[in-house]
């Protein structure tokens, strides 16, 4: 039985309500992606695909009507693949759907193969006021064994580009890399770090299962460093960050104070999003409870369904107040800010194992906040999984 919450009952602590928009095409299958991304070697018809996205936008919008529009969100795939105009036109259709508050934030994934001047200054006027650059890598041969299409001075100019056109920018990088030293994340960190602006997003690599890169493990041609190595440059991941001013606020994003990513806090504080294109995901709440919902992946697939019925929704289901107090665990004990006690007691409809509280405390894995919140530790965080199910159990 999927509990009764409404829209404004988290109070303080909502973080609003976002769109996420999925742009599936890439140049290029990267070999750790496991991403809904697929490469297209004819041209992309974006004039049937912007018709499609308004009539998705239009079915959220009837299922979650009434809302202001805190975020925006184009990922991928490689949305800096689409026309400016196809931007624009998606976000017009979004204002329409619902209210874009003002100031909201508008953020659009790049690659740097994809990044022109002429381009950028065509999001910016389409409304796209925050960049994410998936830089990667600082060197080339790395970057070539990451399979990204782009050189480290090209990735340099992207990131210069980006800062000149948009307020707000970001990049990532991935670490603990084949062969990956920690003196040599350590160098390669405290130069991003100059170059960051004021976010950072610094993922260590996971071997994803579908990936290339996870057959070439097993066939024993791929090697990541070994768990004691891992630690070390998780370690310097957060001296470096701590030491250019760059918080931590969520397991691998790191910002300057007022620079965090709006959109993705919807998701780390368990707020509401509809999900729009394929193999997007969405949470919304109506009357009837908190729904979890996710679309056909296959773009060709997804356009005929919303074609034919007006939307490409595979999944949309209610969830349990169990699930719900799980997801809520999940994705909030990834910020460094943690959860309130009595936000999990609303969702889950019972308070957290106190005695469970106690034991991780005890081991130092979670700490009490100031003001209440719960909290993952400095040393919790490498384990954070171990304590979110110890948690959750």
């Amino acid at each position: 039985m999927a509990s009764r919450i409404v829209k404004g009952q988290n109070s303080a602590s909502d973080p609003g309500f976002g769109v996420y928009v999925h742009w599936p095409f890439c140049l290029s299958k990267c070999p750790y992606c496991d991403f809904n991304s697929h490469v297209r070697t004819t041209g992309i018809d974006e004039a049937r695909y912007i018709a499609a996205f308004r009539a998705e936008i239009a079915h959220r919008a009837a299922l979650s009507p009434g809302r202001e529009v805190a975020s925006i969100f184009f990922g991928g795939g490689t949305p800096s693949l689409m026309k400016p105009e196809t931007v624009a036109a998606i976000i017009e259709a979004i204002g329409e759907a619902w209210t874009i508050k003002p100031g909201a934030e508008i953020t659009l994934e790049a690659n740097p193969t994809s990044v022109e001047a002429g381009r950028f200054k065509g999001y910016r006027s389409a409304g796209v006021n925050r960049v994410s650059l998936g830089v990667q890598a600082m060197n080339d041969p790395d970057l070539r064994a990451l399979g990204r299409m782009h050189t480290a001075a090209e990735a340099m100019i992207a990131v210069g580009v980006a800062s000149a056109i948009f307020e707000r920018f970001s990049f990532d990088l991935i670490y603990a890399r084949p062969g990956q030293t920690p003196d040599q994340w350590r160098a390669e960190l405290t130069e991003a770090s100059k170059r960051a602006g004021g976010h950072l997003s610094l993922y260590q690599l996971t071997i994803e299962p579908g990936t290339m890169f996870e057959r070439l493990e097993r066939a024993g041609k791929l090697v990541t460093p070994d768990p004691e190595t891992g630690r070390a440059l998780w370690d310097v991941t957060q001296d470096v960050t701590e030491k250019a001013g760059l918080f931590r606020y969520e397991i691998s994003n790191h910002a300057r104070r007022g620079e965090e990513s709006a959109h993705n806090l919807v998701y780390w504080r368990y707020g509401e999003y509809a999900g729009v294109g394929p193999g997007a995901h969405g949470r919304i709440i109506t009357n009837r409870g908190r729904f979890a919902q996710s679309t056909e992946k296959h773009p060709e697939m997804w356009l005929t369904c919303v074609e034919t019925d007006g939307h490409g929704l595979i999944e949309d289901e209610p969830l349990s107040q169990e699930e719900q107090g799980d997801e809520l665990l999940l994705m909030g004990l990834r910020l460094s800010e943690g959860i309130l006690p009595a936000r999990y007691e609303l969702v889950r409809g019972r308070q957290l194992d106190r005695a469970r509280v106690r034991d991780l405390m005890d081991d130092g894995m979670i700490e009490e906040a100031p003001d209440g919140r719960i909290r993952v530790s400095q040393e919790g965080f490498p384990v954070l999984d171990s304590v979110v199910a110890d948690l959750a159990s």
